[in-house]
């Protein structure tokens, strides 16, 4: 076997038991979270029925809070008003990765816009072979 193969058939192994333990983790932490959730209904439904904000306990403190999330049902709409404020920071400040490099596909002769760098980094991309040979 040459070094390719083993490294390659080593990483795969390596890969599917990160998978494996991925997997356990994560049904074993949403059983978690599940629990931890219904315990946070209970002591919100708590704080409601008792009219408070906050409780204290031996164990610790529960605060109710407001949480307010804001999200967008018309993007054309919430652009033009963005415009006509000019108060571009109403928005996450990054840059949408795919739309970008397909925008730069289009004008690569112009080079980057101002503000812009590019980090171009080699990667490696290992597949498990359709027929694998053990």
């Amino acid at each position: 076997m040459s070094d390719a193969e083993q490294l390659v058939k080593t990483y795969l192994t390596i890969r599917a038991e990160r998978e494996n333990l991925k997997a356990k983790f994560e049904a074993e932490d949403d059983k978690l979270k599940g629990d931890m959730s219904a315990i946070e209904a209970a002591l919100l439904a708590m704080c409601g029925e008792i009219n408070t904000n906050g409780l204290r306990t031996a164990f610790g403190t529960v605060t109710r809070t407001i949480k307010d999330r804001y999200f967008c049902t018309d993007w054309e709409q919430l652009k033009k008003f963005i415009e006509q404020q000019g108060n571009i920071d109403l928005l996450e400040r990054r840059i949408h990765q795919r739309n970008f490099k397909e925008f730069m596909s289009e004008r690569q002769e112009d080079g980057l816009p101002p503000g812009v760098n590019v980090l171009r980094e080699y990667d490696i991309v290992v597949r498990k072979a359709s027929n694998t040979v053990q």
